[in-house]
């Protein structure tokens, strides 16, 4: 039984350091050694208990005799001990020795037995890239990595007793292959021959054979560095009979041959030498300097792997640091005892060494297609010749009671600018990445704003050599993975059939699955799936090779199961429940729309590059004399057009116009075409529009049409064009913006739809049932113009007059639809869109009857007000003939869109961000506009006011300054109306930022004359503290006209309440409410609000609830309370108050209340 124990505490021992793979192979090995059943090695494997499992193991160890072979095998192959030095007359019963016993196991095993196996030596440098980490658990590095040790002397002697192995010398020829691999760089060729140049002339590599002379005498003890110095008995070696194999002979001292160092990182220690550590690093170290220092090649301190917890030694390389593939080996020396280094020449033939390719051939030869075809794309035409910075938008929780997330509306000032392309952008995000973890940036915008342009470009950056953090660039359009059934891959993703497929083979697969970090997925136009929605939380494809539905494919790459570690690109329109998908997106940007000036740029370079510059300016003058279609302009896709029509105009040489709607635009650019078109080939193309639509699609095949007379129509009028990506004879519609006036075409003529269903196509009161999802946004607006306005110059020019006779019936159900609806229930979105279609109609009647229903306070508030909306408002304020109020905030607005609402007669107040408002008045003031500077100012309110962010705080701030500034003799006639007027001021910042902020509004206070309310409170506690109270009640003497002060929840103790105490009579004749529910009041504290409330001959109610007085407290405010007749309530309820006290104080007094 002692023998047990013995055995039971070395396996204790082993266990407690090894991690969970290392123990299965220990077991796999036992399996194998048929010490174990394939029955016992199951239970074993799934046996909890780490005491259990040793005393399972120690026992057959015991069972089975043969001991010492057993556990040595366990020891060298399995568990990689720490060191275990034992002599070289250890032997087993079958009389090898130590070494002996080290054949060739898992992966798991020491690089030691890699090297005397007869493994290829380019699959030693691939051994840890090619291990298929799918499906295993993450590997875990030891903090100290252990190491296989053995004397210098005993590896000698083993060398000796596998001389004469055929296979043993065939494996040591491979190494010397290996050498090659290793010494081959060119940029450390010096390198490598300096560093053996110091183990001796006679040492090394070679193709002669050398053994140590001391070969046939027992081993000297192994001695330390210091104890003996390098001469030439530990390193004299002579000639014997020739043979094969290649070593390296050190002297006495140990090779350290680190197992547990996953990332190919070998050091080899050997004393006497002038060489303490030789580490064999095979890939990229950081950092290493082109010109070698003088003092040698030093270890830089390697972070810890981003993706696998585990060693924090200097000597483990980081994944992220390491090449995702085979490089050239790098050596490098540890504690160089040498002043310099000097490389000598290269002694091998060049013609006969071998480079070790940077990964596969076929993974390179993929990547090299990849590029050419990305290189080979051309760019489309269609593509915005004005750049536009990216904006950086974020999700919030939405103004209805759902729970889902839309796409926040920041103010104009507030808009956070990326500067740099789209391919910048990724590399500064890419830079705050989580290791391991999967990235998903999207970048959001209307149709027509240049996103597939920013994807394209992505993938073009990449292809022209930068772009260098991904090793693959995928670009997909949304509209190539449109296949029923689950019989998608993740290659049928990746590199949809129908998109120029590339060959990419199992082992290119497998490589970019085991190097996702390293991949780049672009899917553009989102939206196009159908498959969309609930991604993050539906159920995930299989990771297995087998195939799956397409939704199962996305929701793996969202849920960051499949490909962890990749880079998901979206583009898409923030439309429908986008939003669920990329609630947890790292990072969304927008496509912003062509300010004025980029408008009027877009335009030049349209004409300078159709060859008709000189037309510019009167392109230009044709733009002013049209306002609606100048503030569509800021789309680029609309300008295209708007420049298209300018410039057929001015060809014809006529006096002509621009059509003054969007309808019109698009009717004069179609007219011409429709006039030479085959008979009934707009209606067909106008069906074929209306169908994709429904179905969120915007290519189809050539063979939907029903001629190749059709066809061939659109593709030369430029209604359709070829997809740039796909092999298929598939077309595509020139912009999205002309698939949804095709489909409204289609609406506008058809006898299929019913009269009474047409309403439900203005989207303005979506029906519950059946709901129509309008993803051709702009139907609505083409529609109402298409069937109201004059047959002969819009719907007639466009189709036979028997097929527009259509219209009159349907103008006439929509007539009753508008002029029932009621603009009071409608939300400030569909309110805008009502305007739309009334103005697109040009019908007085009902332009009139919609504007006299606007109420007078219209909000806005986060609804985006684009350049055309503000227009369409404008025109319809001063249709009303009434007074309005304006709430602009969070809308986007740009400062002009703002300035012409403000200048309006008819808009009497309205309210607006203060840095945006602020920004408006300063841009008036340099253009000297100043009738309309006052305007602004007086029209300004900012009653109520909530502080919810510093930056609140900040522009209030702001806007004293400036009023101090204009208004340095403090004449109250002269004081901003925002500021003269505020009556009510909430602070809600928070335990964490309202104490930081509250100094500044405390200083600030003063200046609003007018206070009535103001409202310290919060649900999550501001916790200003005594230090704030103080602050606060030295304003007290100019807040004359407060009647509210709530003070709850502010971690007020007695030090604040005394102060504010000392304060309170100066709002003696105006506070009427007072509250200082829970905060830390005690006795003394509640003793001097009892002294100071006869003085408050205006209080009418005090609230104390929940602090900390005693019934002494209480009682002394229940006697103040009976000098006070004119309070009405005194809450006083607190929990250090015995109910019996309370209760009785409420009989004296039944002003007294605890509830």
């Amino acid at each position: 039984m002692n023998h047990f124990q013995a055995i039971l505490a070395q396996v204790r021992t082993l266990l407690s350091s090894q991690k969970p793979r290392q123990v299965r192979a220990l077991l796999d090995g036992l399996l194998e050694e048929e010490l174990l059943s394939r029955e016992y090695h199951c239970a074993l494997l799934h046996e909890p208990d780490g005491d259990a499992l040793a005393r399972k193991i120690s026992l057959t160890l015991l069972e089975k005799g043969d001991l010492d072979l057993t556990f040595l095998s366990w020891v060298c192959n399995s568990l990689q001990a720490p060191t275990v030095e034992r002599g070289i007359s250890y032997r087993d019963h079958g009389d090898h020795s130590l070494c002996a016993t080290m054949e060739l196991g898992s992966p798991e095993g020491s690089y030691l037995e890699l090297l005397n196996s007869d493994a290829d030596p380019l699959h030693l440098y691939h051994l840890y890239d090619q291990m298929d980490l799918a499906g295993e658990e993450e590997i875990e590095l030891s903090s100290e990595p252990d190491t296989d040790t053995i004397n210098c002397d005993q590896f000698s002697k083993l060398l000796q007793d596998m001389e004469m192995d055929e296979e043993t010398r065939e494996a040591y020829a491979n190494i010397a292959e290996l050498d090659q691999y290793v010494f081959q760089d060119t940029q450390l060729e010096g390198l490598s021959k300096d560093l053996f140049k110091h183990i001796g002339a006679e040492e090394g590599f070679g193709e002669n054979i050398e053994i140590p002379v001391e070969a046939g005498q027992k081993p000297q003890k192994r001695r330390f560095p210091e104890e003996h110095a390098m001469d030439s008995k530990h390193r004299k070696l002579v000639p014997t009979s020739r043979t094969s194999l290649n070593y390296l002979d050190l002297p006495a001292g140990h090779i350290q041959i680190f197992t547990t160092l996953p990332q190919r990182l070998w050091q080899i220690s050997g004393a006497g030498t002038g060489l303490s550590s030789v580490l064999i690093y095979h890939g990229e170290m950081p950092q290493v300097n082109q010109v070698l220092p003088s003092g040698g090649l030093t270890t830089p301190s390697l972070p810890q792997s981003p993706d696998r917890p585990g060693s924090t030694s200097p000597f483990t390389p980081s994944a992220a640091d390491l090449p995702s593939m085979p490089e050239p080996a790098l050596t490098s020396r540890v504690n160089e005892t040498e002043d310099t280094t000097s490389p000598s020449p290269s002694q091998e033939d060049p013609e006969s060494s071998i480079k070790l390719p940077k990964w596969p051939e076929a993974v390179e030869r993929f990547q090299h297609s990849l590029q050419d075809k990305y290189k080979a794309l051309p760019q489309s035409p269609r593509g915005p010749l004005v750049a536009v910075e990216l904006v950086r938008a974020r999700l919030e929780r939405g103004s209805n009671k759902s729970q889902e997330r839309e796409l926040a509306t920041p103010d104009w000032t507030e808009r956070q600018l990326a500067h740099g392309g789209l391919a910048e952008v990724l590399q500064v995000v890419s830079d705050c990445r989580r290791p391991g973890e999967t990235q998903v940036v999207a970048v959001l915008g209307k149709a027509g704003q240049g996103k597939s342009h920013w994807a394209r470009t992505v993938s073009h950056t990449w292809a022209c050599g930068q772009l260098l953090q991904y090793d693959f660039v995928f670009y997909v359009p949304c509209h190539c993975l449109d296949r029923p059934g689950d019989t998608y891959h993740l290659r049928d993703l990746l590199c949809p059939p129908s998109l120029q497929p590339l060959a990419m083979d199992d082992e290119v697969l497998d490589y970019i699955m085991r190097q996702p970090d390293r991949v780049l997925l672009i899917l553009d136009a989102f939206e196009e799936l159908e498959a969309q929605d609930g991604l993050l939380h539906g159920p995930c494809g299989s990771l297995s090779p087998e195939p799956c539905s397409l939704r199962g494919l996305l929701a793996g790459i969202f849920q960051r199961k499949l490909l962890r570690g990749c880079t998901l690109l979206l583009t898409a329109r923030p439309r429908g429940r986008l939003a669920q998908s990329l609630s947890k997106a790292d990072a969304i940007f927008e496509v912003p729309s062509f300010s004025t000036k980029q408008a009027k740029i877009y335009m030049r370079h349209y004409f300078e590059n159709s060859g008709t510059a000189g037309n510019q300016d009167k392109a230009l003058g044709l733009l002013e004399g049209q306002p609606l279609l100048r503030s569509y302009s800021h789309s680029p896709v609309l300008c295209r057009a708007v420049c298209q029509l300018s410039k057929a105009l001015l060809e014809q040489g006529t006096e002509a116009q621009l059509p003054c709607t969007l309808t019109g635009l698009y009717v004069s650019l179609l007219g011409p075409a429709a006039q030479n078109s085959p008979p009934g080939a707009l209606v067909e193309l106008a069906k074929l529009a209306w169908e994709l639509g429904r179905r969120h699609q915007s290519t189809l095949q050539e063979s939907r049409f029903s001629s190749v007379e059709v066809k061939t129509w659109a593709v030369t009028q430029g209604l359709m064009q070829q997809t740039l990506e796909t092999t298929e004879a598939q077309l595509a519609f020139s912009s999205f913006l002309l698939q949804c006036f095709l489909g409204a075409v289609w609406l506008a003529q058809c006898n299929e739809i019913k009269d009474k269903e047409l309403p439900q196509y203005l989207a303005l009161t979506p029906r519950k049932k059946r709901p129509y999802d309008n993803w051709l946004e702009g139907v609505p607006r083409f529609l109402a113009g298409l069937v109201f306005q004059p047959r002969a110059q819009c719907l007639g020019a466009l189709v036979e007059p028997a097929v527009a006779a259509v219209a009159d019936r349907k103008q006439k159900a929509l007539t009753r639809y508008l002029k029932r609806l009621k603009l009071g229930t409608l939300r400030a979105g569909r309110l805008l869109e009502l305007l739309h279609c009334a103005h697109e109609t040009q019908q007085p009647g009902i332009w009139e009857h919609v504007a006299h229903q606007l109420p007078g306070h219209l909000s806005f508030l986060g609804t985006r007000l684009t350049p055309p909306d503000v227009y369409v408002l404008g025109r319809a304020l001063e249709t009303a003939s009434q007074d309005f109020s304006l709430d602009l905030r969070q809308t986007g607005v740009e400062p002009s869109g703002l300035g012409n609402l403000v200048g309006l007669s008819c808009v009497t107040s309205f309210r607006a961000s203060l840095s945006d408002t602020m920004a408006l008045w300063e841009s008036l003031q340099q253009q000297g506009e100043t009738q309309l500077l006052q305007a602004a100012e007086e029209k300004f309110t900012i009653e109520p006011f909530k502080a919810k962010s510093p930056k609140d705080v900040e522009d209030l701030d702001r806007l004293v300054q400036t009023q101090r500034l204009r208004n340095p003799s403090e004449d109250a006639a002269k004081d901003l109306p925002a500021i003269r007027d505020l009556k009510k001021l909430e602070f809600a910042l928070g335990p964490v930022l309202g104490p930081q902020a509250f100094p500044t509004l405390a200083k600030i206070l003063p200046a609003f004359s007018s206070l009535q309310h103001l409202d310290l409170d919060s649900l999550s506690e501001n916790k200003i503290g005594d230090k704030g109270v103080t602050k606060l009640s030295a304003t007290f003497p100019q807040l004359k006209a407060l009647e509210t002060l709530n003070l709850s929840q502010n971690s007020i103790t007695d030090v604040g309440a005394c102060k504010l105490a000392e304060a309170l009579p100066a709002l003696a004749k105006s506070l009427l409410r007072l509250s200082l529910y829970n905060n830390c009041i005690c006795d003394k504290g509640a003793k001097s609000l009892a002294q100071v409330l006869p003085d408050m001959v205006s209080l009418r109610v005090m609230d104390v609830q929940f602090n900390k007085f005693t019934a002494a407290g209480a009682q002394q405010l229940a006697s103040s309370l009976q000098k006070c007749p004119q309070v009405e309530t005194l809450a006083m309820w607190t929990p250090t108050i015995p109910f019996g006290v309370q209760e009785h104080l409420q009989q004296l007094d039944a002003r007294i209340s605890l509830r």
